[in-house]
């Protein structure tokens, strides 16, 4: 028999296969941005900084493969856009912009040690851009009931998080046969506050065009319905009069995803299948990294806490947050919408702010700006609209003005798909 090999080549790996004690990648001469998260604002923020400092090392880390668009994904549940339309290719625009994209699991954010833990090793940074999105808050609905979340979660997920989730609600609304649909909308702050009204909307429509004998009821924390209130309860109105149900201040009080029940404080309400959204908080990466304080704080909880104009953490200004993770800002109207176009927003002004340091000048503050488009007819398509506008006040305090447009329109939906053609073009192209 042959000898057994020794520990040390036993555990030898290829030169690519990394561990999380490994160096990811060396220091060069150059600065260097890391960048955790890859999606609307960590894609934007990579091909920027590039443009903008094209000196500075940009590496963007991301566990999923391919890129996959919330925003416009409930027109894809409906099969009113196709899967292609919302998948793009991280490779090419890392090779295309000259920025590094790394594949990998983020373990740890090491801030004393200006470091990211990766499961293929840790990478040194000077700057650090944190894009993590939203996490559901199931810890509210369960404490610390593991079970009944990832019950929840594999049975009746939100989709509001790209992954998996998704195909598994794609294919439960598409082999529907009827009953009652039940829909529970996170209390604010939220991702995209109106999507999950357009969801409703069009999923009624592709029961309504199926003749499926479904009903789709609304628990709403809420008191009445917003943004965009009037359109859409004339869309729930005057189309979905049979089909949504809508039920404000129901407060989630109980759920239960084996039993098919909920308790609110508006009723109870057993579900044939249930598209269940917890409360949203900031992504766990902004957790990982301490730019979540602790409640009592302050601040209103489970969101960074950012300076409000350059978007960096109050205690560090070497790190930034942007997109949906960012928290509270302004006294007028509190959070930023959790829109993608807020995070391509802020990703073009953080790596605007980061070329300006770099280049020696203190930099000047940019807003974003706002813009959200939603389908609630597919046959004919119609769509309504909403759109943010920002300023700062002789008090330094930032000002939202936010435009509702409520009345129904064909129009609305080129525009809407031309804004988004754009946005990608201007992520990926």
């Amino acid at each position: 028999m042959g000898a057994s090999p020794s520990p040390d080549t036993a555990r030898a790996l290829p030169f690519l296969i990394g561990r999380s004690t490994d160096t990811l990648a060396p220091r060069g001469k150059n600065p260097r941005v890391v960048i955790c998260g890859g999606g609307w604002g960590g894609v934007t923020a990579a091909k920027y900084l590039r443009q903008y400092a094209p000196h500075l090392e940009v590496v963007l880390l991301e566990r999923n493969p391919v890129f996959f668009s919330c925003p416009m994904s409930n027109k894809w549940l409906v099969d009113a856009v196709d899967t292609q339309f919302l998948t793009h290719d991280y490779l090419a625009v890392a090779e295309k912009y000259g920025y590094r994209f790394i594949q990998t699991e983020i373990l740890e954010i090491e801030r004393d040690r200006k470091a990211v833990v990766t499961a293929a090793g840790s990478i040194a940074y000077d700057y650090l851009i944190i894009a993590p999105g939203i996490r559901y808050n199931y810890e509210a609905w369960f404490a610390n009931d593991r079970r009944m979340a990832e019950a929840t979660r594999a049975r009746f997920p939100a989709a509001y998080i790209p992954n998996a989730e998704h195909f598994h609600l794609k294919n439960a609304l598409h082999a529907f046969k009827g009953g009652d649909l039940v829909m529970t909308l996170p209390p604010p702050p939220q991702r995209c506050p109106p999507s999950p009204y357009e969801r409703a909307c069009l999923i009624a429509s592709m029961f309504k065009q199926k003749k499926i004998p479904g009903r789709i009821i609304i628990l709403d924390h809420k008191d009445g319905v917003r943004p965009i209130g009037p359109g859409f309860r004339a869309a729930f109105e005057e189309l979905y009069k049979d089909i949504i149900t809508y039920v404000p201040n129901a407060r989630i009080e109980e759920v239960d995803p084996f039993k098919k029940e909920i308790r609110t404080e508006a009723g109870d309400f057993r579900f044939d299948h249930a598209i269940l959204m917890a409360p949203h908080q900031a992504g766990d990466l902004a957790w990982k990294a301490g730019v979540v304080p602790q409640p009592g704080a302050g601040r209103p909880g489970g969101w960074a806490d950012v300076d409000p104009l350059f978007l960096h953490d109050r205690n560090d200004k070497d790190v930034y947050v942007i997109g949906d993770a960012v928290g509270f800002v302004s006294p007028q109207f509190a959070f930023y919408p959790k829109a993608g176009h807020v995070a391509n927003r802020h990703a073009r002004i953080v790596a605007r702010y980061i070329a300006e340091r770099e280049a020696g000048r203190e930099p000047s503050y940019i807003l974003p700006d706002n813009l959200c488009y939603m389908m609630v007819n597919t046959n004919p398509q119609e769509g309504i609209s909403v759109q943010f506008d920002y300023r700062v006040n002789d008090q330094g305090i930032i000002e939202q003005t936010q435009m509702d447009f409520n009345e129904r329109s064909p129009a609305t939906i080129p525009e809407d798909f031309n804004w988004a053609r754009l946005i990608y073009e201007d992520m990926f192209s």
